[in-house]
């Protein structure tokens, strides 16, 4: 039996994870067990029990088996001492989940939503490894008084060595071509992440590897998408590059994530933030939720049938042109989810 902690959080996370956990109730009869508890993050956190990570919540994340999480932060809290993204840094560093696993894959049938070309965007099928507890996030000193702010970025050997190591592996369950962004002309701690990646490629001879500065891989992006296999980048370049990437394949409703520790340890959530403005509306695309959940039974649990089984129905849904407003649809979050639930029942 698998333990399944989950956090809705806030805004539209309580809505999506419904959707999803009632996708994954219907596919998984008789064929995975599993239980689920869920707990309070984010803004939802501060309002339930004071902190937006509060100490039962980081209790039973500690015995997981695998970790959903819906979305945290809004309007409500953005002037509060402590704020909801605070509690999700804490839990990156209490659970140590260093890497952030970003795939970007174009589904045919929205290509029409892509900012881009078609003939520029199709085929778009990439991974982003982002380092997520080092950095210019977490580096101290940090202050910030009226006139005058300090940040500092820091890396040490260890932290780029670990998330190096699992792009390469990544890169290997790939296409075997794995590009390193940095900005090595300018910065230190990017000289010292190029020369550890150098150092590093001889142990993965199959696999191709070149650099880019972060702003050349910016720009190459939204020109060459389909040039990238695995991207392997530090805290700040993943959050940005990662987020441009997501919104080249049409809706960043079907965009998930994962985030690992070095024991196996796996976070799953969409990447999209909270949208207050739709929350409790009827209105949020689940599928990012879903795919989500599918990754998570992939990565966690070996679970490759099931995840298969999940992603046919919902393709099968999406080529009826049955989708969520932002897809181009017409339908709500519950109708969509059950045009999906009815097609695994076949």
């Amino acid at each position: 039996m698998k333990k399944i902690i989950t956090l809705p959080g806030d805004g539209i996370g309580p809505e999506i994870m419904d959707a999803a956990l009632s996708v994954l109730d219907v596919a998984s009869e008789g064929q995975f067990e599993y239980e689920i508890a869920e707990h309070a993050i984010g803004g939802h956190g501060i309002d339930s029990q004071g902190h937006p990570f509060p100490e039962a919540t980081r209790e039973a994340c500690l015995t997981a088996d695998a970790i959903l999480l819906g979305a945290i932060g809004g309007p409500k809290w953005e002037q509060s001492e402590v704020t909801p993204e605070m509690g999700l840094l804490q839990m990156r560093k209490v659970l140590g989940l260093f890497s952030n696993l970003r795939p970007i894959q174009l589904n045919e049938t929205l290509i029409d939503r892509s900012p881009l070309k078609p003939e520029i965007v199709s085929g778009t099928d990439m991974m982003i490894v982002r380092e997520l507890t080092g950095g210019l996030y977490f580096g101290e000193p940090k202050w910030e008084k009226e006139d005058e702010a300090l940040d500092t970025t820091q890396y040490s050997r260890s932290e780029i060595e670990r998330i190096i190591h699992l792009a390469f592996k990544q890169a290997q369950n790939r296409r075997n071509h794995l590009t390193s962004v940095d900005k090595a002309n300018v910065l230190s701690t990017s000289r010292l992440w190029r020369r550890i990646v150098n150092e590093i490629a001889p142990q993965y001879p199959d696999v191709h590897v070149d650099h880019l500065y972060i702003d050349a891989a910016s720009m190459k992006l939204v020109t060459h998408p389909k040039d990238f296999d695995v991207v392997v980048t530090a805290n700040l370049f993943g959050d940005i590059l990662s987020d441009e990437a997501s919104v080249i394949t049409g809706s960043l409703g079907m965009m998930p994530s994962a985030s690992m520790n070095e024991q196996g340890l796996g976070l799953y959530e969409p990447i999209h933030g909270s949208a207050p403005d739709i929350a409790g509306k009827n209105l949020a695309n689940p599928m990012s939720m879903i795919y989500s959940i599918t990754m998570m039974l992939r990565t966690s649990f070996e679970e490759f049938e099931l995840a298969d089984k999940i992603e046919a129905a919902c393709e099968a849904v999406m080529a009826r042109n049955i989708m969520t407003k932002d897809m181009g649809g017409t339908e709500t979050t519950e109708s969509f989810t059950q045009a999906v639930i009815t097609e695994l029942r076949k």
